[in-house]
């Protein structure tokens, strides 16, 4: 998308989390969500003219149109792929409409109620015989196996799981809104906690709970009429390398997180990186997507953020991760000790970090990278920046 480079801005944000079961339809969160990320850009609901969306769902474009009351649907697009893998993909394809005159006011969204979709716990849209007869028929599973082949393969200790889950907690407790708010978490407790499936404990695993998160983009010729400090896109990619298939089990990037490169090179970080015209190292701050945390920490090696093998345990300490150190993760918890609406709530920070107002800023951040979820059949990324990036 280099052509893209800075055509579109998130103006409006709303992120809005319940506790499992208790929340209200998916169809009127979206709506309340869409209606409160507007008014955080000072722009109608009926200037509305496109929205992107990713993993399924029956809230389709014409439909929140119609209850929104917009004046014309011109773009509306769903991300293909299992879990949060699209998740950043959605806001480029909004990006995308937008700087292509597809589109001048694009929604990207996401809702989760559980009475209504079931728990992804056990995702049977994912889950074939293969899967089935072999035992395997939860998320956990399939990234355990993954996982454990990065530990024990490749070398990455587990203390660096450890640390990113701790940063999760520490963030989490200057948040109010997180789950983990008032529930600080140890190395002893981590340690203590129960096994779900090796090499994941308890506190390994993302939260469930009700919930939508809205984003609103307009052109970056508008955003600076409607914001202060717009969250410019700078650069997107979505895909897998050749043969990644979680349907297949015996692709050879086993123990990534499907960010790297395939048998002829290339991958999602390394278009990524392409695009935006930086490196790993100008990342200020990043929001990666943890359903577990090895798979976030398999995610911040394949984007060069962190060196495979040994000595990613030298850079993933718990010092390193939290604000202040070299390489701030989850600053609003994450999916971990934040929320879980499949990861959406962390393109909401990664946006939050620019504009200057998230529960743990980072002093001076200019760059802010949302990771979305890792080991799934398609993955993507999203870098925002503000204006001195362009």
């Amino acid at each position: 998308m280099t052509g893209m480079r800075g055509a579109a801005a998130v103006v409006g944000i709303a992120d809005l989390h319940y506790r499992r079961g208790s929340g209200p339809s998916e169809l009127r969160m979206v709506l309340e969500a869409v209606l409160a990320a507007c008014a955080d850009a000072g722009i109608s609901p009926r200037e509305i003219d496109g929205f992107t969306s990713f993993a399924g769902g029956d809230l389709s474009g014409p439909v929140l149109g119609a209850e929104l009351g917009i004046d014309e649907l011109r773009h509306s697009s769903m991300v293909w792929g299992g879990g949060g893998g699209g998740a950043a993909a959605a806001v480029v394809n909004a990006a995308a409409a937008i700087a292509t005159g597809q589109a001048e006011v694009v929604v990207a969204f996401r809702s989760m109620a559980e009475q209504e979709t079931g728990r992804l716990g056990y995702a049977k849209y994912f889950y074939d015989n293969h899967y089935l007869s072999a035992g395997v028929g939860a998320p956990a599973q399939v990234c355990a196996l993954r996982t454990q082949r990065l530990l024990e393969k490749d070398g990455v200790p587990a203390d660096a799981m450890r640390a990113l889950v701790m940063a999760n907690y520490h963030h989490a407790q200057r948040d109010p809104s997180a789950t983990g708010f008032g529930k600080p978490l140890d190395a002893a407790a981590y340690d203590a906690s129960r096994l779900i499936v090796e090499p994941f404990r308890l506190f390994d695993c993302s939260r469930e709970n009700d919930g939508a998160v809205a984003l609103v983009l307009v052109s970056a010729e508008r955003a600076k009429t409607l914001v202060e400090r717009p969250a410019y896109v700078i650069a997107g990619a979505q895909g897998a390398p050749g043969g990644y298939a979680s349907l297949s089990e015996n692709d050879h990037p086993y123990g990534t997180a499907g960010f790297g490169p395939g048998p002829r090179g290339g991958g999602v970080a390394r278009r990524l990186w392409d695009a935006a015209g930086l490196k790993a190292e100008d990342v200020d701050v990043v929001q990666v997507y943890e359903n577990f945390s090895g798979p976030a920490v398999a995610s911040l090696i394949d984007h060069g953020l962190a060196p495979a093998g040994p000595a990613a345990g030298d850079v993933l300490t718990f010092e390193n991760l939290i604000v202040g150190g070299s390489l701030p993760v989850n600053t609003n918890g994450g999916n971990i000790a934040g929320s879980f609406v499949n990861g959406m709530g962390l393109a909401a920070e990664a946006v939050r970090q620019i504009r200057g107002d998230s529960p743990n800023p980072v002093p001076g951040a200019k760059t802010s990278l949302f990771i979305g979820g890792p080991m799934a059949p398609l993955v993507s990324s999203v870098l925002f920046g503000d204006a001195d990036v362009l």
